[in-house]
């Protein structure tokens, strides 16, 4: 029995912590297996997989590992680590019956099993019984390290996709180019190498080899990160050390769930004798090495350029390559405002209203700020309130308001708003665990499709982490019920209805997507997948706007996200859309930590992401920063960098009623028109933002924007491959702008509502600036 001592008290050991993790997590996310207090559903097995796959396959490997990995306490951190991770792997692969989403998806449990490695390990070293410290042989080491460096650009698979890896950081993927996978493949062949002459001689076996692929892959992250770090540099923000968990995460992810190539090369060879033989594996792992080099080269060709999507109709907005653009080619930039005047807003007091009426005057104020687009939200709980039947007077008031947007001049993105699920608070009576408190309700879904299986309503610091609402979002990425389905034949029948309407610039399918209880399986795999599922059945319809597609709240409240995987859709008319809140309301202020992500960085991650998916970027939500000096120093540098990026976006909001639970029960509304609490009157605007937010921009322009720069009434641009007489900017207030212009002909000067529009016609390279510019 001596022997098995120290599996048993690893064993007992990872026992009682996944169990004290479990009582201990009031979410059922922080823990390595949580609960939620939610009731299992034994036909949905996606609900028994972390129970009946994630913990036998931890304990079972974690005994292995402590019989086999030795008793040095390094090697046992490095098994229990590849424990887990395996565990996750084989539980998520349960729930998706996909590898490659699997695989990648083992990367996400990292801050949970580092630290739960570390004090198993140090139980089952000090507590294990006797240390011998014996050591082997150390065996084969350099063919097998260069067999793990040459299969990677084959089982890449979703690892190193992200944002985190800039431009310029070595990753084994084939469309990355050929100089990337050759310096990668090299980085993990040698960290291979370094680190099975120290792992083999301590762990014997396949397992000596598993582990030290782990660790390489690790070590490949850490260069990794640091090769981010001077490509993307140093802006006061917690960026480098976030990009390095990442990379170091898929690191070790890949390591576990391919590293057995490894181990078992490394028995392989030990046991061959012959020279002949031994060349006879190099000649074979070399020819895997150039298969890989070869698919690195042929990948790029063969995705060739997208086929030519269909045309939509002439006044119909398009997505095309990094820009919006109208019927004619020429580019646009939507820059508006958030209405949430349609929302159905749980409300925190029934005397007060949630929201504020909607009326033409709205449009026609929008209208005079020079706003060219709104997101109007839409609640589907006021669309749907019984299954299968839209509610004719709330469709009703969607269509007068789009009609009013229109005679306006505006353009109108259709979202389907959702804040925690949706509408309802804690039930009184409702017992919240330790660490969680009541909360009230917010927006989204008809309670027919809410399915929490008895989760406590009750939220985790803030409303995006409540047990309720992330296993509603689990029921909806996992369709259970048919709600996905419910909300994709909604969408057929917005789409339906206006699929003719020039004002539609697109459809926005879901507002900050909750990530359930498994990300990225649900917010990559199942939201990418329900994104495709909308998309079809829009377009079955014969609407051809465009599609505006969100990541998960993690990007709100992080700064970045994974989002869809690449290639979720093949659909050409889709603009990704992410919520710019750097600095605002994401996770670091409300812990009073220095910026997980600068505003300047969001940005650029932004466009990253969009680049990576293929499509234009437009940030449907931005603003709540503060008090009232640090808000207008923000949106200045805010809006400085949407015009460095020649970027549009949707400020929230252009309304708030007192009841909103979004601005709590306050004396003054947080809106741009905003609301006396104590009077119910109309407060005076925000006109210090207001006079940043409708500062001078071109509306449309020919050809590409190369340029742009604007204070006020103060304009410059440039633009390229100007051909017709597409441009149209409008410049605020009364005085009549002093235009200049290189490269444009038939330019007029035309008095609006609020201000100017300047319209002309270019041919070539142009420019255009108004004074104070």
């Amino acid at each position: 029995m001596r022997s098995h001592r120290r599996p048993l008290v690893a064993l007992i050991s990872m026992i009682v912590l996944v169990l004290i993790q479990s009582i201990a997590d009031p979410t059922g996310l922080l823990a390595l297996v949580g609960w939620s207090g939610a009731a299992p559903r034994w036909t949905e097995l996606w609900t028994l997989a972390p129970y009946l796959v994630f913990v036998p396959v931890l304990l079972g490997v974690t005994w292995w590992v402590a019989l086999r990995a030795g008793d040095r306490y390094w090697t046992l951190v490095v098994g229990f680590v590849l424990a887990i991770l395996l565990a996750q792997a084989a539980a998520c692969l349960v729930m998706t019956w996909d590898a490659v989403i699997a695989a990648w998806a083992a990367a996400y449990v990292t801050a949970k099993a580092v630290p739960t490695a570390l004090i198993v390990a140090a139980a089952a070293r000090w507590l294990g019984g006797p240390v011998s410290r014996e050591r082997g042989e150390r065996g084969a080491v350099l063919l097998p390290a260069l067999l793990f460096g040459a299969v990677a650009p084959l089982v890449s698979g979703l690892w190193w996709t992200t944002v985190v890896y800039a431009p310029g950081v070595p990753i084994a993927r084939p469309e990355s180019g050929i100089l990337s996978v050759v310096i990668a493949m090299a980085l993990l062949a040698g960290a291979t190498y370094v680190c099975l002459r120290w792992m083999r001689p301590r762990v014997r076996g396949v397992l000596g080899g598993w582990l030290a692929a782990v660790v390489a892959g690790a070590l490949v992250g850490v260069v990794q990160a640091l090769i981010a770090l001077v490509i993307d540099g140093v802006q006061g923000d917690l960026w480098p050390l976030m990009a390095a968990y990442v990379t170091v995460a898929d690191g070790l992810a890949f390591g576990a769930c391919v590293g057995w190539v490894v181990g078992v090369a490394a028995v392989v060879v030990d046991r061959i004798r012959s020279a002949t033989a031994l060349r006879v594996v190099g000649a074979a792992i070399a020819s895997v090495a150039v298969i890989a080099l070869g698919v690195t080269v042929l990948v790029p060709v063969s995705l060739g350029a997208p086929d030519e999507p269909a045309e939509p109709p002439a006044g119909v907005l398009r997505a095309e390559g990094e820009r919006i653009v109208d019927g004619d080619g020429n580019q646009v930039l939507l820059r508006g405002v958030n209405v949430n005047q349609l929302v159905d807003f749980y409300r925190p007091d029934r005397q007060v209203e949630a929201t504020r009426p909607l009326t033409d005057e709205d449009f026609a104020g929008m209208a005079e700020q020079g706003f060219n687009v709104v997101r109007l939200g839409m609640s589907w709980s006021a669309l749907e309130p019984e299954r299968g039947e839209l509610d004719e007077d709330y469709v009703a008031q969607i269509v007068a308001a789009v009609d009013s947007a229109k005679e306006h001049g505006l353009y109108v993105v259709l979202d389907m708003h959702q804040d925690s699920w949706w509408n309802e608070g804690t039930p009184e009576g409702t017992a919240c665990r330790p660490g969680t408190d009541p909360m009230w309700g917010y927006d989204g879904a008809p309670g027919w499709a809410t399915i929490t299986d008895g989760a406590p309503r009750c939220q985790f610091q803030g409303r995006d982490i409540s047990p309720a609402s992330d296993r509603a979002f689990q029921h909806f990425y996992f369709d259970t019920e048919g709600a996905q389905s419910a909300l994709v034949s909604t969408w057929a029948e917005l789409a339906a209805m206006f699929k003719d309407e020039e004002a539609i610039a697109g459809y926005d399918l879901l507002n900050e997507p909750g990530f359930g209880e498994t990300a990225p399986v649900t917010t990559s795999h199942l939201l990418g997948r329900f994104y495709e599922r909308a998309i079809t059945a829009i377009r079955a319809e014969g609407a051809e706007q465009i599609v505006f597609i969100e990541p998960s709240i993690l990007w709100s409240g992080l700064g970045f996200d994974s989002g869809p995987r690449p290639g979720f859709s093949d659909d050409a008319n889709l603009v990704y859309s992410p919520h710019l809140y750097a600095e605002s309301i994401t996770m670091d202020r409300s812990l009073g930590i220095a910026p997980i992500v600068s505003m300047d960085r969001q940005f650029d991650l932004a466009l990253r992401a969009a680049g990576a998916y293929g499509m234009p970027l437009w940030s449907g939500e931005y603003g709540y920063w503060g008090d009232d000096a640090d808000r207008v120093a923000r949106l200045e540098r805010y809006a400085a960098l949407e015009d460095e990026h020649i970027l549009g976006s949707a400020y929230w909001v252009w309304k708030q009623a007192c009841g909103d639970p979004q601005g709590g029960l306050v004396d003054l509304t947080d809106s741009l028109m905003r609301q006396d609490c104590t009077t119910g009157e109309d407060a005076e605007p925000r006109t210090d933002l207001l006079e940043i937010l409708s500062r001078a921009y071109p509306r449309s322009a020919p050809g590409i924007l190369t340029s742009l720069s604007a204070d006020g009434a103060g304009l410059r641009l440039t633009g390229t491959g100007g051909d017709g007489c597409g441009l149209e900017v409008w410049v605020p207030g009364s005085a009549r702008p002093d235009v200049s212009s290189s490269g444009l002909s038939g330019v007029e000067v035309t008095v609006v509502p609020g201000g100017w529009s300047v319209t002309g016609c270019a041919d070539g390279d142009y420019e255009l600036t108004t004074a104070g510019a």
